[in-house]
């Protein structure tokens, strides 16, 4: 079989009528895209035999340009391997970071947009997401995932691919993995559904942003947990709503309140199985006294139920949704803590009214979820490797979740409260006064350890300051010594305000 060349073929154009030389023309092209980084330092060119079939002219004009291209230094050979741009440009040559090199011309207020994309808040990541490493809030322990077992699911599906999970799919995804989720959730979730109302998702992210579309129009009102998960905050703003901030307590949220504050809100967006960020279970009465007012209200409640697998103190808590008796909750889960987050797999169960709605709303945002990892983990929960996986994961994570109490209480005493340690793959801990955690958290995380301030989960202007600590990616090994790390960053930043509380510490 005749080998082809590997490199990319890059937009040329040639004029044969020109009166400019071919050789030429193909030169300043091959110029101008180096000098502008559309080809980058390093970057493989097509072989000549490969350009001149492309461009259907004879070879001796693209090796007239190829030749002036080495000698002047834009391109250089690898015996064997074929010709690439230089990676010795000089640097006035060189486009500037994250710019592709060509120059536009932008006038100030001439380039409109939509509100809904003015209203967010500029993406930016936070300093306790930026790397993997001790205290990264959803980081799972990757090194003890089945990855032999994964790889031969992945490796079957590739052997004998079937034509179904390589073609366009619906909005519902793959029907055997919404069997056996449906299975999975009335099982261990206590969750009442069909796989007719399953809707597989790409993670928990995507399933909030499809039931605002689907629950709110501009200008509803929607309950938000305070504090609570920002990425929620941002779905109901860009989806024209606004937000009720509504507080938690060790119960959960507070019902009462938010029908004092915002009867007639449209929807409910809750954590009540493990409240992100504070760790609380939503009470008995709390969750009869939300079904009432969302019944009475005729307002919806979605449930995010992120990483209930994982609990420690107790016995599993049961979905909200498996009480519901007037079908208003939204139940949503994603695998990107029990599995891992690149997976980008989470379902939704809609109720029956809504599944129409739900899926014509997915159809117009991107068709469907792609079938194929889909299919290969129906078969990682029908074969049982998923609940194996889980069972493992959670004794692990106890684990781990056992040494950073230990250690915050060693090194902290009573200098410190911990919040939320009886389950999921975080827990909270707050400090004296002194400190701002956002300030903390830049600083750790230029010391490669993440934390997430507690403070950027509230909207109102009472946050609390303190952290949020992912326990799920630190080896019991390293967690003390990122306990005394963080202990070291808290005493610069209170001795620097002048706070005394870090005498607390030093005994």
């Amino acid at each position: 079989m005749k080998k082809t060349s590997s490199a990319v073929v890059p937009v040329i154009a040639v004029n044969r009528k020109a009166d400019r030389p071919l050789h030429n023309q193909i030169y300043d092209a091959y110029r101008a895209l180096i000098v502008n980084g559309n080809l980058r330092p390093g970057q493989q060119l097509p072989s000549t035999r490969a350009l001149t079939s492309e461009l259907k002219v004879s070879r001796i004009p693209v090796l007239t340009a190829y030749a002036q291209l080495l000698a002047e230094g834009y391109c250089e050979t690898r015996v064997g391997a074929g010709t690439f741009v230089s990676r010795s440009l000089p640097e006035q040559m060189l486009p500037t970071k994250g710019s592709t090199g060509i120059r536009t011309t932008m006038r100030p207020g001439s380039r409109s947009i939509a509100r809904r994309a003015q209203v967010l808040p500029r993406y930016q990541t936070q300093p306790g997401l930026r790397g993997l490493g001790p205290f990264c809030v959803g980081q799972p322990a990757y090194h003890h995932y089945p990855f032999n077992i994964w790889a031969n699911l992945v490796g079957r599906h590739c052997r004998n691919p079937r034509p179904g999970e390589l073609h366009y799919g619906g909005p519902f995804g793959f029907e055997g993995l919404r069997d056996a989720i449906c299975n999975y959730l009335r099982t261990a979730r206590s969750v009442r559904c069909t796989a007719d109302q399953v809707l597989i998702v790409s993670g928990s992210q995507q399933a909030l942003e499809i039931s605002a579309r689907v629950l709110l129009d501009p200008g509803d009102w929607a309950w938000v947990e305070e504090p609570g998960y920002w990425l929620t905050r941002q779905v109901v703003t860009a989806a024209g709503g606004r937000l009720a901030p509504i507080p938690v307590d060790n119960e959960g949220l507070n019902v009462a309140t938010g029908i004092k504050r915002c009867p007639k809100a449209r929807a409910a967006y809750i954590t009540p199985s493990h409240q992100y960020p504070l760790g609380a279970t939503m009470s008995a009465s709390r969750r009869f006294q939300l079904l009432e007012w969302a019944d009475r209200a005729g307002s919806w409640i979605v449930e995010d139920d992120y990483d209930s697998e994982y609990r420690y103190g107790s016995m599993p808590i049961a979905a909200l949704q498996g009480i519901d008796r007037g079908a208003r909750v939204i139940y949503t889960g994603t695998f990107s803590k029990t599995m891992f987050p690149a997976l980008r797999l989470g379902y939704v169960v809609v109720p029956l009214d809504l599944v129409d709605r739900f899926a014509a709303v997915r159809n117009a945002m991107d068709l469907g979820p792609p079938y194929f990892l889909q299919a290969v983990l129906a078969d990682f929960i029908n074969e049982g490797h998923f609940a194996r996986h889980i069972r493992r994961m959670r004794l692990l994570y106890n684990e781990r979740r056992i040494a950073l109490v230990d250690s915050l209480q060693k090194e902290f005493g009573t200098g410190h409260n911990v919040l939320g340690a009886e389950a999921g793959m975080h827990l909270v801990v707050t400090f004296p006064k002194g400190f701002r955690d956002v300030d903390v958290a830049e600083r750790a995380a230029r010391e490669k350890l993440w934390l997430v301030s507690l403070s950027s989960s509230y909207v109102g202007s009472r946050a609390v300051q303190g952290f949020i600590l992912g326990f799920g990616g630190a080896p019991v090994a390293e967690i003390p010594r990122a306990v005394r790390q963080l202990k070291l960053l808290l005493m610069k930043a209170m001795v620097a305000t002048g706070t005394s509380r870090t005498q607390v510490w030093l005994t």
